[in-house]
């Protein structure tokens, strides 16, 4: 088997089996491509089903030479999943990353902004700006629903049930989940979409697409990273933030405010609970009143 043929075999299992966005798909190509180049350096020329834990090691070795403990983690999981596959596909007995240790990395904390600093964002969105309902829109959108950047530019007309309170999402791995959204929110949505949207001629593609740029397409995640990059530069804000910041503040607002996990984890559509623990570290007072709370000491 060649390394071309093994690839496209694997991306095709990732797209039909695995259902993973083509984001995903290509990220984990990226890894086992990198591979491929390490070996065609070197003039190694050895299959997938033949190569051994030696050769992956030395790849290894080398790249942590270049790149931060986290990335170099993700290659080897990258890498992992890969020769799974082959193993699952009975091309290999065995996988030759088992014996690799992963780097100990630390786990970092999301940065997060303050009800205020969301407000002050908020407030500074020109709204005589003929994408300025729009904009504010999309923050509220993000901030209200947690969405990330990716299901915030794919998030549909026909996702709204405002009846009910709820919008549908499309998440990773084309996994959907309802999330509740407030009635403000679902007011300023339907201002965009009475006020703003109509007059714009959406492409055939897009006719269903909720937020639309000037020509009538679907946003980019981009674009999405632009408009509030320039709104923290509007007000002087000193961190570094992006969409997925309004993801994490939503999140932390929620815990902080009393929230469930398993119900937070439910909205930001984690797939494991232990991705959505990170936030209690955010907040240590909010494992005082837990303890206070709940503990028969107490």
């Amino acid at each position: 088997m060649k390394w071309q043929h093994a690839i496209k075999d694997y991306q095709l299992y990732l797209k039909i089996e695995r259902g993973l966005s083509q984001n995903s798909i290509d990220s984990y190509s990226r890894d086992i491509k990198k591979l491929i180049f390490y070996l065609e350096e070197r003039d190694i020329a050895i299959s997938p089903i033949k190569l051994g834990t030696e050769i992956v090691q030395d790849f290894i070795y080398h790249i942590a030479k270049e790149v931060k403990p986290a990335t170099q983690s993700r290659v080897i999981s990258g890498l992992r999943n890969f020769f799974d596959y082959l193993v699952f596909e009975d091309y290999r007995e065995d996988n030759p990353t088992d014996l690799i240790e992963t780097p100990k990395i630390g786990r970092k904390l999301p940065d997060t902004l303050s009800k205020n600093e969301i407000d002050d964002l908020i407030e500074a969105i020109d709204l005589s700006h003929p994408q300025g309902e729009r904009n504010r829109t999309i923050i509220e959108t993000i901030y209200c629903c947690g969405l990330r950047v990716s299901e915030l530019v794919n998030l549909r007309l026909s996702d709204l049930f405002f009846d009910e309170g709820f919008i549908r999402v499309l998440g990773k791995g084309n996994k959907e989940r309802f999330t509740p959204i407030n009635y403000a929110t679902q007011k300023y949505i339907r201002f965009y979409i009475d006020h703003i949207r109509i007059h714009s001629a959406p492409s055939k593609e897009d006719e269903d697409t909720l937020f639309l740029n000037r020509r009538g397409k679907k946003l980019t995640r981009q674009m999405i990273f632009t408009i509030i990059k320039n709104l923290a530069t509007k007000i002087n804000l000193k961190k570094k933030i992006g969409p997925h910041t309004l993801r994490h503040s939503f999140a932390t607002h929620l815990l902080e405010g009393g929230a469930d996990l398993r119900a937070i984890q439910q909205m930001l559509g984690h797939e494991s609970i232990t991705t959505t623990e990170i936030y209690v570290h955010l907040d240590t007072s909010y494992l005082k009143k837990v303890v206070e709370q709940y503990h028969p000491r107490n």
